[in-house]
């Protein structure tokens, strides 16, 4: 009997968020196959709760329902850390039960734990979108690792491809294999500022440096 059993709820809540912080120090493993890049379970779910909404947004479904599905997706991984494609070859993991086991006296197990199981099943519109965002979030940074020249990224995006399964995930993946990972920030700004040397700052406001410090000098009289 886990001596856990005998705690508030308010404290086995304290507990489960104790242990959602865990998974910041989690890492996601498969990297250390494609020799480049990294990332944290915490990261990954993040982004793909924000792939989902997207998703979701897309296709029609409920929005909230997935981005849920997809917070909460490996929150397991907590316990068990994350297994990649090679490590599966090899081991198993009670997934469901270090899931109920974190959950347990917290008093949402009524409410996480049957999104474990539709995620699981993935029958629903929202678990398709679900499983979707959760690769996509894995082909984003595929898709920067292959920008940044490692060809064994480009490999991987093709399996990931094949896993998807709604035609919104598939439509999105295809936009991000067509699109530089750095042209929301590059291409942002007027061209003509990454021609100015050093992003000139000629046509910022003057600053009258002598009434800036007299203001200072002021301020420094009232406060004495």
């Amino acid at each position: 009997m886990s001596r856990l059993n005998s705690r508030s709820r308010i404290t086995r809540l304290v507990d489960f968020l104790n242990e959602c912080g865990m998974l910041r120090r989690t890492p996601r493993s498969g990297y250390q196959f494609l020799g480049t890049g990294q990332e944290n379970v915490a990261e990954h779910s993040f982004r793909t709760a924000v792939i989902g909404f997207v998703l979701a947004q897309m296709a029609g479904a409920n929005k909230e329902r997935t981005a849920m599905l997809c917070l909460f997706h490996d929150l397991h991984e907590a316990r068990t850390g994350d297994f990649n494609y090679v490590n599966r070859i090899y081991n198993t993991s009670t997934r469901t039960q270090a899931l109920a086991d974190c959950l347990s006296g917290t008093g949402l197990g009524p409410e996480l734990m049957p999104m474990w199981e539709e995620l699981e099943e993935t029958a629903s519109v929202e678990a398709k979108l679900a499983q979707d965002a959760d690769q996509l979030d894995l082909m984003l940074n595929l898709k920067e690792q292959s920008d940044l020249g490692n060809t064994y990224a480009d490999k991987w995006l093709a399996a990931a491809s094949q896993r998807l399964r709604t035609p919104e995930g598939q439509e999105l993946a295809r936009t991000v294999l067509e699109t530089d990972h750095t042209d929301w920030w590059f291409l942002g700004p007027d061209q003509a500022w990454w021609e100015r040397k050093n992003g000139s700052r000629t046509n910022l406001p003057k600053i009258d440096v002598d009434a800036a410090q007299a203001a200072r000098d002021a301020e420094d009289e009232d406060g004495q």
